[in-house]
């Protein structure tokens, strides 16, 4: 007899890009070169010099014992110093910022330390996958709030305001945004913040895309009040290509810091010192390190718009962040649909946007993690795409 497993479990799925990354590898094992446009995994390198602190430090045979659940204070400096010069945000090292084994992490720690069962969570359509599957994961009742192109991919705070928000404990937001690529404005995050404070909800903003295609660094946490009201979700996954070396921060007030670090400190055994060390050297990055890696997306998504108008796509020409937002052609009903066929026909994966949510179901996304060769081959592929399915 098999033992059952625990009922949150049906309240959530296997992670979309697993199932589809076993797809694609079946039919890599039967010879076919599928080229895979979905998942954001930046295929660039940290820094020369974050690389050499990491290989500097490992060799050290001190270094590889347990660590404090807060991590090391010169992470925490570096955080700190790195929201000063670019978010214009001062933060206390000592107790508003907490490192966390990637930003996903701080996801479900927040949502364990603030959310009770039947509490209400807004999460936003579209929206990451995660936001969804951790509210399940924690007996959260999911309420989503839809974003739209005609009001630039930002929420509808009237709206919202005309519902019921008694029970609504939480609201993520994400700017820029995933996947419509939309940013945030200043006057933005202070609707926020006061819609917040009004209604007792805490806002929570995963701001991992600010460095990638966008020349403005805007954090919730720079507006009046928002320490009260507010944490911010940051990481170096991909502002500093370092996706595999899972480091990322929740910053914000204290006491909030400090309930999910009671989370936390049940959950991990701290992060390895020298990833922590070289996450510090990476945290220094001049301003131009980041401008020679827009260079690159700036040449792919150019040939990503090449592709798109081949399509006859509709598309907005500045977004920002590393994939670029699209509805699907005419010829199609639907994403998944539009998704598999290109797949099938053309072996390239192309996201289909049904999977953030309903609002995504007319569109899709192409991930600029991929280098201007390999982008100009499925421009090739897919540029006759609808003569084909035509005839």
């Amino acid at each position: 007899m098999k033992i059952k497993p625990a009922e949150r479990t049906n309240s959530i799925q296997e992670y979309y890009f697993s199932t589809k990354l076993k797809e694609i590898a079946s039919m890599r094992s039967n010879g076919i070169d599928v080229i895979n446009l979905g998942i954001g995994n930046p295929d660039q390198s940290p820094s020369e010099e974050t690389i050499m602190k990491l290989i500097e430090t490992v060799i050290n045979p001190q270094n590889h014992g347990y660590q404090s659940y807060t991590g090391i204070p010169e992470l925490r400096e570096a955080f700190a110093d790195w929201y000063k010069t670019y978010f214009n945000v001062a933060l206390n090292p000592k107790n508003e910022i907490l490192p966390l084994i990637g930003s996903k992490e701080g996801i479900m720690h927040i949502s364990m330390a603030f959310v009770n069962p039947g509490d209400e969570v807004l999460i936003p359509n579209p929206g990451y996958p995660t936001y969804q599957s951790v509210s399940n994961l924690v007996g959260a009742k999911i309420r989503y709030y839809n974003l739209q192109s005609e009001n630039n991919w930002l929420p509808d705070l009237q709206h919202l305001e005309k519902e019921n928000l008694e029970n609504v404990k939480l609201m993520w937001v994400n700017y820029p945004n995933m996947p419509t690529g939309a940013r945030a404005t200043k006057k933005l995050f202070k609707e926020l913040v006061a819609f917040g404070k009004k209604h007792h909800i805490l806002i929570v903003n995963d701001n991992p895309y600010s460095f990638i295609l966008n020349n403005e660094q805007l954090s919730i946490l720079e507006t009046e009040g928002a320490m009260d009201i507010a944490l911010e979700i940051n990481s170096l996954s991909k502002s500093q290509n370092m996706a595999g070396w899972r480091i990322g921060m929740v910053a914000g007030n204290a006491d909030y810091i400090n309930n999910i670090l009671k989370v936390k400190s049940n959950m991990d055994s701290g992060m390895f010192f020298p990833l922590q060390m070289a996450a510090v050297e990476a945290l220094r990055n001049p301003p131009e390190w980041y401008a020679e890696i827009n260079k690159k997306y700036a040449k792919r998504r150019s040939i990503v718009f090449e592709l798109l108008d081949s399509l006859h796509c509709n598309y907005e020409t500045d977004q920002s962040g590393m994939f670029v937002w699209s509805k699907i052609p005419d010829d199609f009903e639907n994403s998944e649909q539009f998704s598999d066929y290109v797949l099938k026909e053309r072996h390239v994966f192309l996201t289909p946007g049904i999977i953030f949510g309903s609002q995504g179901q007319n569109y899709f996304r192409i991930s600029l993690c991929t280098d201007e060769i390999k982008l100009m081959e499925c421009k090739q592929r897919i540029g006759n795409l609808l003569e084909r399915k035509i005839a």
